[in-house]
């Protein structure tokens, strides 16, 4: 059986059964992923990552299908689910002391983030807030844990990022054509969920009024999800079956009015023009992600929305998501102590009422571990993530090619967006993984 199939099985379930169950299926839900990432696992790691990408990408609209039935939740407890899947390879930690059984060269920069987010973890459990360091901790570590399990299993790294494509590639056609249906029209669990939920990014619920988070939990979710996987899809994958499975992903993308995945896309295609293993597929890119555009701009009763959006890159003045950034660090340059030391991982969530509104990597760093730490923190992303473009140029294959790509992309975000915590993180820390140790997959060749 596919490592991939217990996790479609849990995803089609809970969607049938989550209205008759209601709130009991939210635990079980839970355990069906950590069963469904533990099989997935012991297929393969190509496999389990296949499934917990299904898992990320459906997990939020199965949490808005039962919350319909049930009642708000406002914890949002089946979110959880991928992220404990992500703990599936734990147990082969056991022999991270054998030095036949662990990997550590090129793990020193990883280890030491780790340990940066474990001071923010004591930190949140010095202050009592014990809830917060339990979800934090899990939010922040479990991406990391995966990171490292799949850097031990680093000569299949190529493989294993074929296989993330082929996963993309049926996901895509899905998740855009009902983000597409959502903006059109959203179903009576999506505006359950926009009129409940402590969110303020994601429109209104009425028709053309959202802003298309599809089966994500947010525009930010849906769109960088939506952006990684085209870039993988369209540059390891060929044929028109692909390209088609790829339209309506690009304009449920334009439809999220995101618009740091649209620079981190545009910043990953032109990183792959000047690759030559990449430069032709790139160049199909632009003619497709162009027409696509100049389709939904003139042929849509949309447009007017996507131009008004598109013209906000040419106009500072009325970027009130700007202004509300510079702001972030103007509130934190007033703090006293607390922006030295970091206040742990309260400030992190902007959903929960009261919490401080953080946006981009270099704001919530420095807000979570305080000045020094949260340096010491960008520091090793910024290593990493430059890390990945060089053995790009290095290496010279599409495989690299198109990993430092999606690190271009999250060298764009890295201001603008938290990308290394739950979801996007889990995004963040797998590429990055797979980038890093891809030299010794080609070695293995």
């Amino acid at each position: 059986m596919p490592g991939w199939l217990p996790a479609a099985a849990l995803i089609a379930a809970t969607a049938v059964a989550g209205p008759v169950l209601g709130g009991a299926i939210r635990p079980l839900f839970l355990l069906g992923c950590l069963t469904a990432g533990w099989y997935a696992w012991s297929r393969s790691p190509g496999e389990h990552l296949q499934a917990t990408l299904a898992l990320f990408c459906f997990s939020p609209l199965l949490r808005r299908i039962v919350d319909l039935s049930a009642g708000f939740d406002p914890g949002g407890l089946m979110i959880a689910g991928p992220l404990l899947a992500l703990l599936a390879p734990l147990p082969e930690f056991r022999d991270f002391a054998a030095p036949e059984g662990q990997r550590v060269k090129g793990l020193g920069p990883i280890m030491v983030y780790g340990f940066c987010v474990l001071y923010c973890l004591l930190l949140t459990v010095g202050q009592g807030e014990l809830s917060q360091a339990a979800g934090g901790a899990l939010k922040w570590l479990a991406p990391i844990v995966y990171a490292i399990a799949l850097y031990r299993h680093a000569p299949m790294a190529g493989e294993i990022l074929h296989d993330a494509a082929n996963a993309f590639l049926v996901i895509l056609p899905l998740t855009g054509l009902y983000g597409i249906y959502q903006y059109i029209d959203p179903p009576a669990w999506d505006r359950y969920w926009l009129i409940h939920a402590a969110i303020t990014s994601a429109g209104l619920p009425a028709p053309f009024e959202v802003r298309t988070f599809s089966t994500g939990h947010a525009p930010a979710a849906f769109a960088t999800f939506t952006a990684v996987g085209l870039l993988l899809v369209y540059v390891l994958r060929s044929g028109w079956v692909a390209r088609l499975a790829m339209l309506p992903a690009v304009l449920a993308l334009t439809l999220s009015l995101y618009r740091t995945a649209w620079m981190s896309l545009a910043a990953g295609i032109l990183f792959c023009l000047l690759m030559p293993a990449t430069r032709a597929r790139a160049g199909g890119a632009v003619a497709l992600l162009g027409g696509a555009i100049a389709v939904a701009l003139l042929f849509t009763p949309f447009a007017a929305t996507l131009v008004e959006r598109f013209s906000t890159f040419g106009s500072a003045s009325t970027d009130g998501s700007g202004q509300e950034r510079l702001g972030e660090f103007a509130y934190l340059w007033s703090l006293p102590e607390s922006a030295l030391f970091g206040m742990g991982f309260r400030s992190v969530d902007t959903g929960t009422a009261g919490a401080m509104p953080l946006d981009g990597m270099i704001a919530i760093c420095w807000a979570s571990m305080g000045i020094v730490v949260g340096l010491v923190c960008l520091g090793l992303l910024l290593y990493m993530i430059s890390a990945a473009i060089a053995q790009a140029f290095e290496s010279g294959t599409r495989e690299s090619a198109v990993l430092g790509a999606l690190a271009c992309g999250w060298l764009v975000q890295l201001p603008l967006a938290a990308i290394v915590s739950a979801e996007l993180g889990f995004l963040f820390w797998t590429t990055t993984a797979l980038a890093l140790c891809l030299p010794e997959a080609e070695a293995h060749r």
